[in-house]
């Protein structure tokens, strides 16, 4: 079976035409980004205001409980109730971003307004205390601080998309979605399980650079990663090795 896999993910004919690998990963990254950027539009400025004014903390749970509701259900209902309303293909491909896009909202929104919430109180009185205003705060001391959380949450969000924009091959879009449901169909095992170690690959690799971006964001103090000529120069032992 591995190598049956194997052999159809280095199949030259699989990469190739409308049909292929390269056109379903192209769908499903294409599919992955608009979702992202959607949810990022609306989850990063409810997220800041939120943690900048302390208000609408109640969005957040909202946002939360979400989570809850049936994913594949929600995209057949409302799938159902826009056939009707909406022309060709936005018919399929509306629900299937609406959908996907509340299952991006909730990491992204928690990430940003807690990334704000936690800035040290002393950082904020120090702003104000030099004649910021409450927009140069939020620009200069509190986004600054709330990236790592809020590259966070993108990064939880990214990795909950890449899986779950496969139910989009469940009302006839593409994507790498398409493998598991036609295999499935087929009982073209190979296919299916090719189709999901492509996911799992595609999930890691879009990973990995959220991951890299979200420790270059901490600052070196707070992960001890200071460099150690810093050290050095502030050791205030003297050079003789007693003070």
């Amino acid at each position: 079976m591995i190598v049956d896999i194997l052999q159809w993910l280095l199949s030259g004919e699989e990469w190739s035409g409308d049909g292929g690998i390269l056109a379903r990963l192209l769908e499903h990254i294409a599919y992955t980004l608009l979702v992202i950027v959607v949810a990022g539009l609306i989850a990063i400025p409810a997220g800041l205001w939120i943690g900048h004014t302390g208000r609408g903390r109640w969005m957040v749970t909202v946002a939360n409980a979400l989570r809850a509701i049936p994913t594949l259900g929600l995209l057949f209902a409302l799938t159902l109730v826009l056939l009707p309303l909406l022309p060709g293909a936005s018919a399929f491909i509306v629900p299937s971003v609406a959908v996907l896009v509340l299952l991006a909202i909730p990491p992204i929104l928690s990430g940003t307004y807690s990334g704000v919430e936690a800035v040290d109180p002393a950082a904020l009185d120090a702003a104000h205390g030099i004649g910021m205003t409450g927009r140069q705060v939020l620009r200069s001391v509190e986004v600054p601080i709330a990236l790592p959380l809020l590259i966070s949450g993108i990064r939880a969000a990214v990795l909950q998309v890449v899986a779950t924009a496969t139910i989009a091959a469940y009302v006839g879009l593409g994507g790498l979605g398409r493998y598991l449901i036609d295999g499935l169909a087929i009982s073209d095992y190979v296919s299916t399980a090719g189709g999901a170690v492509l996911v799992a690959v595609l999930a890691l690799a879009l990973d990995a650079p959220f991951a890299l971006l979200g420790r270059l964001m901490v600052s070196p103090g707070l992960t001890g990663r200071t460099p150690r000529r810093v050290l050095r120069r502030t050791d205030p032992t003297p050079a003789g090795g007693t003070a």
